[in-house]
């Protein structure tokens, strides 16, 4: 019943946003990650999104679902690798794994059926992505899911990324920015940029790291259109 309350409300997020009047323009898709509260919160980044629009670009987040599935997951791998966890949580945690699974793959469903918008990548594809560059033990913060939502951007065509990150969050420097020069040798096109948001960092150098990015993401479209 859950489920099928859930779907319903997918179709009628889609219909509400289908609404939404799209003027055509020519703009640069600018994914951003990082740590969860600086991602998300524009408490914690400084309006990062309405800076990014403010300057014509087209921005996409990676859904807090994702995360919530990498929390489940880690912990299942705990118990496989450590057996860190005891058999109920253990079994918990499969619970909660196979049904965040079904909501995204429902997700991804209604997504595709109405067909106006991009879906998101399945969260067992995601798993795999970071392969070759870390390895699932590194689960501190945001861990290898940092690394795998950049390459799922890249790959579904957002090349250009902005990496959010607290200033001295080691976790988020070592999956997030220590992954960029591997990421970029790996995918050439992938224009990444990390910025630290702490009290102590000024707003003009950010937006200026920012604008940098953005002239360099619209030369590389002159460059690949021409």
């Amino acid at each position: 019943i859950a489920l099928t309350r859930l779907k319903r409300n997918y179709r009628a997020i889609l219909a509400d946003f289908g609404k939404i009047e799209c003027v055509p323009r020519d703009t640069v898709r600018v994914g951003v990650v990082g740590e969860i509260f600086v991602k998300y919160s524009p408490l914690g980044n400084n309006n990062l999104e309405d800076f990014l629009v403010s300057e014509g670009a087209e921005v996409e987040v990676p859904g807090l679902l994702d995360f919530c599935l990498y929390c489940v997951y880690n912990s299942i791998q705990d118990h496989r690798l450590y057996r860190r966890n005891s058999a109920l949580k253990y079994l918990a945690a499969r619970v909660a794994w196979r049904f965040l699974l079904r909501c995204k793959r429902d997700m991804i469903a209604c997504i595709e059926a109405d067909g106006r918008f991009r879906a998101p990548t399945p969260f067992e594809e995601t798993v795999t992505l970071a392969q070759g560059y870390l390895g699932i033990g590194a689960k501190m913060g945001e861990g290898w899911l940092l690394t795998s939502e950049m390459l799922e951007l890249a790959r579904s065509g957002t090349e250009n990324i902005v990496c959010t990150q607290p200033f001295g969050c080691l976790p988020n420097h070592i999956c997030g920015k220590g992954m960029i020069k591997p990421i970029k040798d790996r995918n050439p096109n992938v224009n990444i940029v990390a910025i630290d948001y702490d009290a102590g960092a000024t707003r003009v150098n950010q937006e200026n790291r920012l604008k940098l990015m953005l002239a360099n993401a619209r030369r590389l479209k002159l460059e690949r259109g021409a």
